[in-house]
């Protein structure tokens, strides 16, 4: 393994310039500028010039960060963090997540930067210094220059100089906001930053960033199609594998192979498969089990692409038939989904939805028995809301609440199928 690597190493004959974010192209003296995650230069085949975010172009990364600075107060800051990385050994890191919240803001895909936002500095990045090591061993990352020229920064700095200049920053702000999950200690520790704190002047950025990517524009909409449509392929070739391999192991394994094969990067949570008795657990993890015969299978998957995720459940038999009990409840499931589908509107309200389920549900299973007067035993059956919204989370915009009308271009998650 060693020697494999090393003589890959010498072949590949480094050069200074590649520690500088500089390679180049095979056949070709055209210079390429790898920024640590795709571009128009180094992936034609997913961007367009002028896109940070397959389909989703520089101008829109732009008028978001605008429309953020519209809800801060006068002098106002927000701070942003991106997500850390996560190690599940003291060597081995899990697959990196960027937060939605920075992404949303930044397009930076990649960890250890802060981003400010402010009406005085416009979009401030702070920019991790990757050493030759860091390169060797972990790749090409984004600096200053890739800040300001691909992230479109108004202005950027490594992070060895957010002491000074975030701090300046704070002392003539009136109020922070801050994205509290990705806090760090890079900018809690300043000074500046707590006696803001203790004179009751951070606030939580969640409320606003929330608020703006509730709705999604036509971009962020198509990215959320062609998610769910991957999802519902690999779905569908899942359900023809379970006859002959009914494994609940086997079923997580096959959709995630089909998602990635159609250009997913990730699985949006970890497949809930859960045959018989494990797929009333709701977020049934363990995917261990055979799936005895006559059984049904539950699954609950959802992809990632460029950011934007899928989410849905799907019950059947891997035997290939229900059984007339399974049937009937299977049909009074669907026509509840179908119906609650129809009242996805502007104007309605997910817990408006809730209800009507809970109402059609209750008939339904007193009907088939399943309930007898005592309705309230209804959420022993079924503990969950209807839905939630759908975006850059499978929890989206959690800050949002049930309540609120939907609107063309908010996505919620119908889970009547469950």
């Amino acid at each position: 393994m060693a020697f494999q690597f090393l003589a890959r190493r010498l072949l590949q004959r480094p050069s200074p310039r590649q520690i500088q974010a500089v390679s180049s192209r095979a056949f070709s003296s055209e210079r390429i500028i790898d920024v640590g995650q795709p571009t128009p230069a180094t992936h034609p085949e997913l961007l367009n010039e002028g896109e940070i975010t397959p389909g989703i172009t520089a101008e829109e990364y732009m008028s978001r960060r605008n429309r953020l600075l519209d809800l801060l107060p006068e002098k106002g800051l927000a701070i942003i963090a991106a997500a850390p990385v996560k190690m599940m050994t003291d060597v081995v890191p899990y697959t990196f997540r960027q937060d939605a919240d920075y992404s949303y803001i930044t397009g930076c895909q990649q960890p250890g930067g802060i981003a400010v936002l402010g009406r005085e500095c416009g979009l401030c990045m702070f920019m991790p210094e990757a050493t030759p090591h860091d390169v060797l061993w972990q790749g090409l990352v984004a600096g200053v220059d890739v800040a300001l020229e691909t992230f479109k920064a108004d202005s950027a700095y490594p992070m060895s100089r957010l002491p000074k200049i975030l701090s300046e920053m704070i002392r003539q702000s009136s109020r922070l906001f801050h994205n509290v999950n990705t806090a760090v200690p890079e900018y809690t520790n300043l000074e500046a930053y707590q006696l803001a704190a203790s004179n009751g002047k951070v606030n939580n950025l969640y409320a606003y960033t929330h608020e703006l990517r509730w709705t999604k524009s036509s971009a962020e909409l198509k990215l959320m199609r062609e998610s769910a449509s991957i999802a519902s392929q690999a779905l569908l070739q899942t359900m023809m594998h379970s006859k002959v391999y009914p494994h609940e192991a086997m079923l997580s394994a096959k959709v995630e192979y089909e998602c990635r094969m159609r250009g997913a990067q990730r699985m949006a949570f970890n497949p809930v498969v859960g045959g018989g008795n494990n797929g009333s657990v709701i977020h049934y993890s363990r995917n261990d089990q055979r799936i005895a015969d006559g059984n049904l299978v539950l699954m609950d998957v959802g992809c990632e692409l460029h950011g934007y995720v899928s989410d849905l459940t799907r019950t059947w038999p891997p035997c290939g038939s229900f059984s007339p009990s399974q049937q009937e409840l299977y049909d009074l499931l669907l026509q509840t989904n179908k119906e609650c589908i129809k009242l996805c509107k502007p104007g309605t309200t997910i817990r408006e939805i809730h209800k009507y389920s809970v109402e059609m549900l209750c008939r339904g299973f007193k009907e088939i028995g399943l309930l007898k007067d005592d309705w309230s035993s209804y959420h022993q059956l079924n503990p969950t809301s209807i839905g939630h919204y759908l975006g850059m989370d499978v929890h989206d915009c959690s800050s949002v609440n049930y309540d609120r009308p939907l609107k063309p271009g908010v996505v919620p998650r119908d889970r009547d199928k469950d």
